[in-house]
């Protein structure tokens, strides 16, 4: 029992920190940025690794997310001193639902936006690519795959080899059939949300890059184009690097002084903290029991600005 109300007092005293040095860590950082009136700040934010709906991990920004992409977005709209983005992508895809919510906040966004493809913007990479202002490609740039695909393990065969015998309780027709062989109706609603999904990316595609449906369609057969075929089918609009990007930002909205910026990465304290932080949290979960209230109250006031340092 002691030793409980010591590990207690310890998981409170680490959030008490957190909430006085974090926010004292951002303000150094904030301090340390130069900024002139005469500069067209173009940030540069990476997106790298497969798009999935939670993202991230003690290397900071391994994976993309709804929710990593927003808090960049926010931090560049809050800064009067930043007038366009330019997304660095690199993403064989993920996610249909994520590419979709990340696809509308790039296409609502009220500043510029400029994609510059790394080795890969593939598939969901693609998706969150086509609403932006213009994208730029390598000539060696694996882009396109415009399809959708999902994948059922039927393990039937497995459990019988090994003698497995699974008994099954369910409600609804259905509500197993990703767990065993398909009927022939379950393929054909498989194949409707499929069909329906690909349908979604095809309209995407050709509002984000003015083809028409019909064009689209046809160049969407989950092939995989490079940068320089992309181009000639007005998938891309320009092939160059991230600094090519920039420079194409600035051409297409008249910035006279245009100035690459980052924002600054978290300090390694903060990436330890974090880790620490989340480490904690899961054997809290474990151990506590019903003081788990207490410290998810805690926990709302300062995972936002550990993680992303704006919420």
């Amino acid at each position: 029992m002691q030793g409980r109300k010591i590990f207690i007092v310890a998981l409170i005293a680490l959030a008490v920190l957190a909430v006085a040095v974090v926010p004292l860590m951002n303000t150094i950082n904030r301090g340390s940025e130069l900024y002139t009136a005469r500069e067209d700040r173009i940030v540069v934010i990476n997106l790298s690794g497969v798009i999935q709906d939670s993202a991230g991990g003690f290397i900071y920004g391994a994976g993309i997310s709804p929710r990593l992409v927003y808090s960049q977005l926010k931090r560049a709209a809050d800064d009067p001193s930043i007038k366009g983005v330019v997304l660095r992508v690199d993403s064989s895809g993920g996610s249909i639902a994520a590419s979709q919510e990340i696809a509308a906040m790039v296409r609502k966004f009220e500043k510029p936006i400029v994609v510059s493809m790394g080795d890969m913007a593939a598939s969901g990479g693609y998706y969150i690519s086509a609403p932006a202002q213009a994208i730029v490609a390598q000539s060696g740039t694996m882009t396109g795959s415009i399809g959708v695909i999902s994948t059922v393990m039927n393990l039937d065969g497995l459990y019988e080899m090994l003698g497995v015998d699974v008994e099954v309780f369910k409600s609804g027709e259905h509500k197993d059939m990703l767990n065993r062989t398909m009927t022939e109706e379950e393929r054909l609603i498989m194949q409707n949300i499929s069909d329906e999904a690909y349908a979604q990316f095809i309209a995407e595609v050709s509002e984000g890059r003015g083809i028409p449906i019909e064009v689209v369609r046809e160049l969407a057969t989950g092939q995989i184009y490079l940068g320089s075929q992309a181009l000639e089918l007005g998938l891309v609009d320009r092939l160059g690097g991230l600094e090519e990007a920039i420079g194409y930002l600035a051409e297409l909205n008249d910035f006279e002084n245009p100035v690459r910026y980052e924002f600054p990465q978290p300090s390694m304290f903060t990436q330890l903290f974090d880790y620490g932080y989340r480490a904690l949290a899961t054997i809290e979960k474990a151990v506590l029991g019903p003081e788990i209230i207490m410290f998810e109250l805690l926990r709302e006031g300062i995972t936002p600005d550990i993680r992303y340092q704006v919420r």
